[in-house]
């Protein structure tokens, strides 16, 4: 059976509502690559359950998006999944009520172990650059729509 994804079959997000998922940091990364070559999978959305630890790292390549292959980088945290949920590309990631970031995708490089959590930012400053502690707060979640997520395509700068 194929992939709705694949075929583009949705015409609006098929979300009518999600609750954000939260976490905490339980490692701080340091360091930053070229060329990395994280292919982001195509499908926009991944569950993460409570206990689950994954890794979030940041990009600045503007054009990074599912489906894209992901070459300069720089590395964020490790974090658990207290309050588990839906990710969707395009949710707001907020670290430690600070950094801010938008969700552009998952690379699986390193699953069943951990997804690889891949953001835009405005730069590649690692976790430790940017003063992450053990234990800050990661937020992941809906832009402020409200219940609804909005037609494909669609960004919620709310």
């Amino acid at each position: 059976m194929a992939d709705p994804y694949d075929r583009d079959e949705f015409r609006e997000s098929p979300y009518a509502a999600r609750r954000p998922l939260g976490g905490s940091v339980v490692a701080v990364l340091r360091g930053r690559l070229e060329g990395r070559g994280l292919e982001l999978i195509r499908p926009p959305s991944r569950a993460l359950a409570r206990g689950e630890i994954h890794e979030l790292i940041v990009t600045d390549e503007a054009g990074a998006h599912p489906g894209s292959v992901v070459g300069n980088i720089g590395y964020l945290a490790f974090f658990e999944v207290e309050e588990g949920g839906v990710a969707l590309v395009g949710d707001r990631v907020s670290i430690g009520g600070n950094a801010h970031f938008r969700l552009a995708g998952f690379d699986v490089t390193h699953a069943p172990n951990h997804l690889n959590v891949v953001v835009n930012g405005d730069d590649r400053r690692s976790g430790e650059e940017r003063g992450l502690r053990l234990g800050d707060r990661v937020i992941i979640g809906p832009t402020g729509r409200g219940r609804s997520e909005g037609k494909k395509g669609e960004r919620d700068d709310g």
